[in-house]
């Protein structure tokens, strides 16, 4: 499912849920030292589904201050 923000801008698209987070698929990672892991967002900002995305209350813009990184298992 994709994740859209309430402003309909694209955030990343859902690999799973655990512990109350969306985890992003790695793809939708970021760029430089963000790039190649995955990113969580809580599951709490979820306005609503519809379909196949998932809307959440905040914008875009603000949602992802809000996402967290894998820790690293090195």
């Amino acid at each position: 499912m994709e994740v859209i923000g309430a402003d309909g801008v694209h955030i990343g698209t859902v690999d799973g849920v655990e512990n109350g987070r969306i985890r992003l698929t790695k793809k939708d990672s970021g760029e430089g030292s963000h790039r190649g892991h995955h990113h969580y967002i809580p599951a709490a900002l979820v306005a609503e589904t519809e379909g196949n995305k998932v809307r959440l209350s905040a914008n875009a813009d603000v949602a992802v201050t809000f996402e967290e990184e894998a820790k690293s298992t090195r």
